[in-house]
């Protein structure tokens, strides 16, 4: 099998890309800073949506493995004020529908599938230099170089490879998430897992949130929203957990214990994760032998759909490659027609919700968003 497409970035979108590639017969090597697949924790969970997601593992044949990861009974949702009163609790009903699944259990999926040796570890990207002929020259923190007749950026928010296309970057949002864990929580923090419930929680007030998950092994995993700005961000000292977990708790001061200690008790360092965005309808002139995906090319606020328009974005780009393997260019213009438009029918449909539920009227913006109380009929 013949390597002819460079891939920066091994996320969903990347891995995704290089095995529907290789699906077709197609080449791939991959490119990832971290060093190893366990280098650093994947995230939580993330529900696949059948008309991206699941399309795309359904494209890399792996909708099988897919289902063995869903994660039963966690397409339930709860909303509650500081107080821990409940005000929506909605069911798992069992369809199926939007299945949740870990990121790290899919990553994994997603490794596997994969002919040895094409994800090539511990190549951090520290230049992209266009040098003629569709060619580009990729340099990196470890010394190596690497020339790529085609070159695709699926690196994420802050891509090495976006300058090349693109002079856009990635604006603060005016929110950040401080990421947390409670392990075992049923046994351990009995009164935290009750109010997470069996799938999301919801736990909302002007200006701040709760957002909690209910992962394998009783694994309780939240992000506390808070809405600040840059200045707050800079006067935070990351590298001092203790620090940072006290100057994160006094921002939920009088909110109810059960909900505090999602943040006060927490089995891992958190980690200060402030949101960024790029310009709604980001895009760029066609370019040859390059391009990009997922976050790399239309970064949003979370709002659900990141991790699947990757996925789908990877597997229509290894479509198009093999449907016109003499025609590059052809190629590449297809796959950024379609993600453009993607993209684009998700900013138009997206209800903000990420600056919905920490709004002034919070939490009752959010229930009449999940209800569909005060919308045109």
């Amino acid at each position: 099998m013949t390597t002819s497409v460079t891939i920066v970035g091994a996320g969903l979108g990347g891995l995704v890309l290089a095995r529907v590639l290789q699906v077709h017969g197609i080449g791939a090597a991959v490119y990832e800073a971290d060093a190893s697949p366990d280098a650093r924790r994947q995230g939580g969970l993330l529900d696949i949506h059948p008309w991206n997601g699941q399309r795309a593992l359904g494209a890399a044949g792996l909708t099988e493995g897919f289902r063995r990861l869903v994660l039963a009974g966690r397409e339930s949702y709860r909303v509650m004020d500081r107080a821990g009163t409940v005000l929506l609790d909605l069911p798992d009903e069992g369809t199926g529908e939007r299945p949740e699944v870990p990121r790290g259990g899919l990553r994994q999926l997603l490794l596997d599938s994969l002919a040895s040796g094409t994800v090539r570890w511990g190549h951090k990207v520290t230049g992209v230099t266009a040098l003629g002929d569709d060619r580009h020259g990729l340099s990196f923190a470890n010394g190596a170089t690497v020339v790529a007749n085609l070159l695709v950026g699926a690196d994420g928010a802050w891509s090495r490879v976006r300058p090349v296309l693109s002079e856009a970057t990635p604006e603060y949002f005016g929110v950040c998430s401080v990421e947390t864990f409670l392990f075992d929580g049923d046994t351990r923090h009995p009164a935290s897992a009750e109010a997470v419930g069996g799938g999301s929680l919801f736990a909302l007030s002007p200006g701040r949130g709760l957002l909690a998950h209910r992962e394998g092994g009783g694994t309780l995993h939240t992000y506390a929203q808070l809405k600040k700005s840059q200045g707050w961000l800079a006067a935070l000292d990351t590298a001092d957990a203790a620090t940072l977990a006290a100057r994160v708790a006094a921002e939920f001061e009088g909110w109810a214990p059960e909900l505090t200690a999602l943040v006060t008790h927490s089995d891992t360092p958190p980690v200060l994760r402030p949101i960024f965005t790029l310009p709604a309808g980001h895009r760029w002139d066609r370019a040859t032998g390059v391009t990009l995906i997922g976050d790399a090319a239309h970064l949003r606020a979370p709002n659900g759909e990141g991790a699947n328009l990757a996925m789908l974005d990877g597997a229509e780009l290894a479509h198009a490659l093999a449907a016109h393997p003499d025609d590059m260019e052809a190629a590449l213009a297809q796959h950024e027609r379609g993600m453009f438009a993607r993209a684009a029918a998700v900013e138009a449909a997206d209800d903000d919700m990420y600056s919905i539920m920490i709004d002034d009227n919070a939490p009752h913006s959010t229930l009449a968003l999940m209800t569909g109380a005060g919308r045109d009929s």
